[in-house]
């Protein structure tokens, strides 16, 4: 099936075989993300970067992956710098950038604005993380991470850590890990536990999910630690947040109990729920992970501006 031309908003929207090839095609492409090989994939293509919230490793590594293929970007890095300060509709500033570019790449704070700016566009829209729902692209290289370490998906223990309630990369993350065939473990402060929509929309997919409150066992157990960090900016109400911050932290007495090949991952950034000395461990893959965000996201651009191939 071929992803030409089409939007990525959620990870739902591609299949198991869709994902596969993407992380298929990334793995090719680690050697343009390196520097070492050229390509002109989206020679004359411009993609519009959108960012109405903060980030520097999404947006920078999109930039990174349009001009690795040959692409131009168009930037927005602040909204208070566009239109929108004056009263102008997201859906209005959708359908002006779908003038101007190929595609856009769209980062929000409200969950929901990736579907709505998907039908406001006539260009793909790629979802770069839209308020506490959906984060598919970090997903894809999440998954990336996870295969490059242990040559699959199936069959592994994933540890969610943190704050699964706001946390749009879980949210994804989950669902691929399901559909894989992964083992997902959840483990979070009681406040911040992963909301009963997404438990019970799992478990009818057939996903194996349990509770555990203990981090050591949690950590004892796992193929793969997935930390996130509480996110301040996603509580509606600071007191909510001062009651969980703080409640857990990864450091290498922790790991000490780890299986000898468990990874740790973060999407970053992180707010000191991984101490700086668990970087010198093997255990740490949070900066490979980071890294492996170009070439995923240069496969994808390419499977969706680049060439149609026929038959797709």
């Amino acid at each position: 099936m071929s992803l030409h031309g089409r939007d990525v908003v959620s990870i739902r929207d591609l299949s198991r075989e869709e994902i596969v090839g993407v992380l298929d095609a990334a793995r090719r492409m680690i050697p343009l993300a390196e520097g070492s090989r050229r390509s002109p994939v989206l020679a004359g293509k411009i993609v519009a970067m959108a960012f109405f919230e903060p980030s520097t490793r999404t947006r920078l590594s999109f930039e990174s992956a349009v001009q690795r293929l040959g692409g131009g970007c168009l930037t927005i890095a602040d909204a208070g710098g566009t239109s929108l300060r004056k009263g102008e509709s997201l859906y209005d500033t959708i359908r002006m950038l779908s003038s101007y570019a190929d595609a856009i790449v769209l980062r929000h704070p409200n969950e929901g604005a990736a579907r709505l700016a998907a039908r406001a566009s006539d260009r793909p829209v790629l979802n770069a993380g839209d308020g506490a729902g959906q984060h598919p692209t970090q997903t894809l290289l999440d998954l990336a991470t996870i295969r490059e370490r242990f040559g699959t998906l199936a069959g592994l223990k994933v540890v969610l850590l943190g704050d699964l309630k706001y946390g749009r990369t879980v949210h994804s993350l989950a669902y691929a890990l399901a559909e894989f065939g992964s083992e997902i473990i959840i483990s979070s402060p009681e406040g911040l536990r992963l909301p009963e929509e997404h438990r019970d929309d799992l478990k009818r997919r057939g996903a194996k999910v349990r509770e555990e409150p203990s981090i050591d066992r949690a950590i004892r157990e796992a193929d793969v630690l997935y930390v996130t960090r509480i996110q301040k900016e996603r509580f509606p109400d600071e007191s909510e947040y001062r009651a969980v911050a703080g409640s857990y932290r990864i450091d290498a007495r922790l790991l000490s109990a780890a299986k000898p090949k468990m990874i740790v991952m973060h999407p970053l950034p992180r707010a000191g729920e991984i101490a700086p000395e668990v970087d010198a461990t093997p255990h740490a893959a949070y900066f490979r992970q980071a890294f492996l965000a170009v070439p995923v996201r240069m496969a994808l651009l390419a499977a969706v501006l680049g060439p149609a191939r026929r038959g797709g």
